[in-house]
């Protein structure tokens, strides 16, 4: 008699999982500790959330790496993962550009009434009046080299990888997360420089406001590509992927890749074009 649990198909079925709705309860508790937290009482709710949702994003992708070395990642599988990997980039795409428009339109329509008026606004011109902006051709451009030498460094570990060189592959990740960890602190630096603030009380414009909400989102897919580069360098030192199965650090490849692309745009359009005008150096 055949095994009634016999599988005779490409289609991983996904066991019972308690994760998905522990991560929800952990996030609510997060939204609702946050907002606490937004009112001046104590941030300890907001912390045991916020823990919660990193122990459950670790313990669910722990499971999916166990079920990947048990060959539940088939050919067909392993498609739908690139699928899926693929929409979540074009959905990053658009959160992007979400700013990318928020900045344009302030920047090329600074004659409408409701930014030439305000005092927190743009005054008319672009930039506004008394900003200092950055000197793209400094720091700026700093980031833009170590991003862009990232980018090889990640592809030089894939290659490695396809040619079943792990040490290359382990040189190649080794390199790209201390440029990640690099670029995180020059950021870190310029924000900590910054001639102009985000918040009104502090003079704030919405020149500030389309900056950092640019660059700073941008900031945290950085550390966040980072933690997922370092994840698969763990995994190639603990002997992990193969030349035939690697999605998981082929999805970290292909994030850093948007991540690379995104802040090439970043830093034409609002390093540079947008800073036209009295360009003040950061002291």
């Amino acid at each position: 008699m055949a095994d009634a649990h016999a599988k005779n198909h490409d289609y991983h079925l996904v066991d019972p999982s308690p994760w998905p709705f522990v991560g929800s309860m952990f996030a609510f508790i997060m939204a609702i500790g946050a907002v606490i937290w937004m009112h001046g009482s104590t941030s300890a709710v907001v912390l045991l959330g916020f823990a919660g949702v990193l122990y459950t994003m670790f313990m669910w992708w722990r499971d999916i790496i166990k079920e990947a070395n048990k060959g539940d990642h088939t050919e067909v599988v392993g498609i739908h993962l690139r699928y899926g990997m693929l929409l979540f980039i074009a959905s990053e795409v658009m959160f992007f550009v979400a700013w990318f428009w928020a900045f344009f339109d302030a920047s090329l329509f600074t004659g409408e009434a409701i930014q030439a008026s305000r005092v927190t606004a743009t005054g008319g011109v672009w930039p506004p009046k008394d900003v200092a902006v950055f000197d793209p051709w400094h720091l700026p451009l700093v980031n833009t080299l170590i991003l862009l030498t990232s980018g090889t460094t990640v592809t030089w570990a894939h290659h490695a990888l396809l040619n079943n060189d792990r040490q290359g592959l382990k040189m190649g990740l080794l390199a790209t997360v201390a440029l990640g960890v690099l670029f995180t602190c020059v950021q870190a630096y310029e924000y900590a420089h910054a001639a102009f603030a985000f918040s009104r009380d502090h003079g704030g414009n919405i020149y500030g406001s389309t900056f950092f909400m640019a660059t700073g989102f941008h900031g945290f897919h950085v550390l966040v590509g980072t933690i997922f580069l370092l994840v698969c360098l763990f995994r190639a030192y603990g002997g992990a992927f193969t030349p035939k199965q690697h999605f998981g650090f082929e999805a970290a490849a292909w994030y850093w890749h948007f991540v690379d692309v995104v802040w090439l745009f970043l830093f034409a359009a609002i390093y540079i074009w947008g800073s036209h005008g009295a360009v003040i150096p950061e002291h």
